[in-house]
């Protein structure tokens, strides 16, 4: 049995996943939907040493910021993580994955108040 180590992009490079879901935002800025959007753009402090970087920090039309994560699966400290930050900041918090062509496709909506 071989052991294999969790894949890491350089900070700043995105998967094919969030490479998606950007092209999903840009569509969607276009079309005013959304005002800005940034990749990896926020940093939030959970606690000392502990920090939680949203995948894209998105302004909606009404003006609010939102955190977007994008997840293929969710590891345990990804989810805590979210949760806590939607505890601690004023930004709405927001999880998407990829929905399969045979269940519509697009993506699939996960909030967190």
């Amino acid at each position: 049995m071989k052991n294999f180590a969790l894949g890491r992009l350089k900070v700043g490079a995105m998967n094919k996943s969030e490479a998606a879901y950007d092209a999903h935002l840009a569509l969607m800025q276009h079309a005013g939907q959304i005002l800005w959007r940034k990749f990896e753009g926020l940093k939030l402090r959970l606690a000392d040493n502990t920090f939680y970087t949203p995948d894209f920090a998105v302004m909606a039309a009404d003006g609010v910021i939102e955190c977007h994560e994008v997840k293929g699966f969710w590891q345990d400290d990804a989810r805590a993580k979210i949760k806590i930050a939607a505890d601690l900041y004023p930004f709405r918090f927001k999880a998407f994955k990829v929905r399969a062509k045979k269940d519509g496709g697009g993506w699939a909506e996960e909030s967190f108040e």
